[in-house]
């Protein structure tokens, strides 16, 4: 029996590293409404911990529509899962104490020994590291510099050297903890530099590309030293890099939009490369899906595309894996849509957008699959100001 929960804070957890941290309102928000989302991608006879409320009703009625072989578990069930395996969004001290707390038997958890070697492997260095291997390695299709700032000096010499720049620091919640950096070192930008070096030790500076498309390669890692492709992603994201939803579509039909800017068998090539390199790091040590994000860009002068190869790396599940996985299982073949995560001020707004959405884009399934229409993937309840859907 497998255990899953959505904890959608769990880098800002990691990068508070405490295990009495508590979410901001807006992520736990989330989490309340989006508690549900694990249900299309849990395994066969497996629970998702969330409130019974609204979820037991919407959770029945699904099952009457796709082939989901999944239960509600609520939290005061906990201790009836003290053996079972746990799968959530990601890991952190915090989710681990609330687990123990709740029942789950302290062998089924990270210990924190572990928990700090994902940390560790959490960090955007990582990513650093692995975008100098894979250019390296296919510098003629590939692009992507990181430059590592460890003091103000640091901060200085290279900010103002770059001018414009993307600053990230090394633990941050998806789209999060990135200042862009346009008019050289100005006040702002030191004082927020002196913070993160004070609070994380460091950052990164890279330059500002110009983007084309943010795509994904999603990977596994079985923990015994193996990391095996488990699909593409391709996303889109908003003005401040916040993450917005995703493309549902076949891998083959992500492959050719790729394809259009990229030779396929480089990609291909990038893609071994990748999961042999992932293997190596996180392989041995951690159990669950990785997530490399990807850019391709517009080169200078006409000179063609690029890929910047390494973004980002999730060590945790991901709203790329949701979008792949619901594909592969509840959509028919061929078809193509879209998988949003949305946010409203007001619980009304929502209400009326899924409403008219029920009535614009009625659902059409055949045989468990989605034909066409747009599905709601957790109750729309009256506290709701999240909504997760796909319509097709």
């Amino acid at each position: 029996m497998k255990l899953y929960l959505f904890n959608p804070d769990s880098d800002l957890a990691l990068a508070n590293n405490e295990e009495n941290y508590i979410a901001p309102a807006s992520a736990r928000r989330m989490a309340q409404d989006l508690a549900l989302l694990p249900m299309w991608y849990a395994g066969s006879d497996s629970a998702v911990l969330a409130p019974s409320a609204y979820n037991a009703d919407f959770l029945k009625r699904m099952r009457e529509i796709f082939p989901l072989q999944v239960q509600l578990a609520t939290e005061p069930e906990l201790p009836d899962y003290a053996g079972a395996e746990i799968v959530p969004w990601g890991w952190n001290p915090s989710i681990r104490k609330y687990l123990l707390k709740g029942g789950i038997s302290e062998d089924r958890l990270p210990d924190s020994r572990l928990l700090g070697k994902y940390r560790l492997l959490s960090s955007r260095l990582q990513a650093v590291a692995m975008t100098r291997h894979i250019t390296g390695c296919y510098p003629e299709y590939t692009c992507g510099e990181h430059y590592l700032i460890e003091n103000s000096a640091d901060c200085e010499r290279i900010v103002s050297a770059m001018h414009t720049c993307l600053l990230k620091v090394p633990w941050s919640g998806s789209g999060k903890g990135l200042n862009w950096c346009l008019h050289g070192l100005t006040k702002p930008v030191a004082n927020w530099c002196e913070r993160i070096l004070k609070e994380q030790g460091c950052l990164t500076a890279e330059p500002i590309y110009n983007k084309v498309k943010d795509f994904a390669l999603e990977f596994y890692s079985d923990g015994r030293g193996e990391v095996l492709f488990a699909g593409y992603s391709m996303f889109s994201t908003n003005e401040h890099g916040a993450y917005t939803g995703n493309l549902i579509a076949s891998d083959g039909q992500i492959e050719e939009m790729v394809a259009h800017y990229l030779p396929l068998k480089e990609l291909v090539l990038m893609r071994g490369s990748l999961c042999t390199e992932l293997a190596a790091i996180y392989g041995n040590t951690y159990t669950g899906y990785l997530g490399v994000d990807m850019m391709l860009c517009r080169q200078e002068k006409g000179q063609g595309y690029v890929v910047h190869p390494c973004v980002e790396i999730n060590m945790r599940m991901n709203m790329g894996v949701v979008a792949r996985l619901f594909y592969d299982n509840f959509v028919l073949s061929g078809r193509t849509g879209y998988f949003n995560i949305e946010y409203f001020p007001d619980n009304e707004a929502l209400r009326v957008r899924h409403e008219q959405d029920m009535r614009d884009w009625p659902l059409i399934t055949e045989s468990g699959r989605i034909v066409s229409g747009y599905l709601p993937l957790v109750p729309v309840t009256p506290k709701s100001c999240y909504r997760a859907y796909v319509r097709i």
